[in-house]
């Protein structure tokens, strides 16, 4: 039986509807990235960010170089400079030349949940507007980074299993309405993709690069992790989590201030302290040389210390 043919103008499913108006939107905004450098040559993607020329990308792409090349969907090409790139974070800005290319839409990658439907819009093996989808498979991820010496998890990765693959990386991981919610970073697997989020903090990170093309960060030397918080105490203070000090860097601010191992973190500058990222949250140029203050629970007892952050440098653990 010879099958019926299908009717080219039978509307879309849902879904496919979904992602064909996701990628319609997003393709002509996301680049292909093109670096030479000491000889190598690197590739990957970059996410148009304003009207006038800068675009997103990741640190690991643009690497050491200054410059390079970035192609559009419609075939255009032009050379960039590398306004900032800051490896702690993975995020990169760069400005293209000559170019006003329409900007994509932000959105908060804090109102992810699992399970949602994501597309993801790069640039892999060099095959350029290349869409993929899938689903948020996790949050809260880590992806430990470093610079020179200077190392530090980056809180809140987005995992997801849309397909990404090498030269993906710098480009657009958006949301059913075409929101770029993450910018892809890293292949961990068939399946595994992951993401840097695009929350306030990271939004913070990107501004510092385009007014001052770096990132000075504020440095505390404590190594944490999140563990519920005691019952009891629970019901004092509201609070589900804290920051369990694993360790105290030798000679830090807070190993001066007298933080312990073993100390809970309960709460920094007045707010609560659950996860690793509200600690780094208040880690920025403002905080550098400024009185921060930290209540810990030490041996069943409440303890109020006050630790001063120096600048963060490469020699800085």
């Amino acid at each position: 039986m010879v099958p019926e043919p299908i009717d080219s103008q039978e509307p879309l499913d849902a879904y496919s509807t979904v992602v064909s108006t996701v990628a319609r939107e997003l393709t002509p905004r996301v680049a292909a990235v093109r670096i030479r450098h000491r000889g190598r040559e690197g590739s990957g993607s970059a996410v148009a960010f304003t009207g006038d020329g800068y675009l997103l990308t990741n640190a690991h792409v643009v690497g050491g170089a200054r410059s390079g090349q970035v192609t559009f969907a419609d075939g255009t090409a032009t050379s960039f400079t590398v306004v900032g790139s800051d490896r702690l974070s993975d995020l990169a800005l760069v400005r293209a030349d000559g170019t006003t290319l329409e900007p994509a839409t932000l959105g908060d990658s804090d109102t992810l949940v699992v399970g949602q439907l994501v597309v993801a819009v790069g640039n892999p093996l060099g095959l350029a507007g290349s869409v993929t989808a899938g689903v948020v498979s996790a949050l809260g991820r880590s992806l430990p980074t470093r610079d020179g010496d200077a190392v530090q998890i980056i809180e809140d990765i987005i995992q997801t299993d849309a397909a990404l693959n090498p030269g993906n990386s710098g480009g657009a991981l958006a949301d059913s309405r075409g929101r770029v919610i993450g910018i892809n970073t890293a292949v961990a697997g068939v399946g595994l993709g992951l993401a840097v989020p695009i929350n306030t903090t990271t939004l913070r990170i990107i501004g510092a690069l385009m007014r001052d093309g770096r990132v000075r960060r504020a440095y505390l030397g404590l190594v944490t992790n999140p563990v519920p918080v005691p019952a009891g105490l629970r019901e004092r203070t509201g609070q589900d989590q804290a920051l369990r000090v694993a360790e105290v860097m030798q000679g830090s601010p807070a190993e001066r201030a007298g933080v312990r191992r073993g100390d809970l973190v309960l709460t920094a500058a007045g707010r609560p302290v659950t996860v690793a990222q509200s600690l780094q949250r208040l880690m920025f140029a403002e905080a550098i040389g400024r009185p921060l203050q930290i209540t810990v629970l030490r041996n069943g007892a409440m303890v109020d210390v006050i630790a001063e952050p120096t600048e963060l440098s490469n020699q800085a653990r």
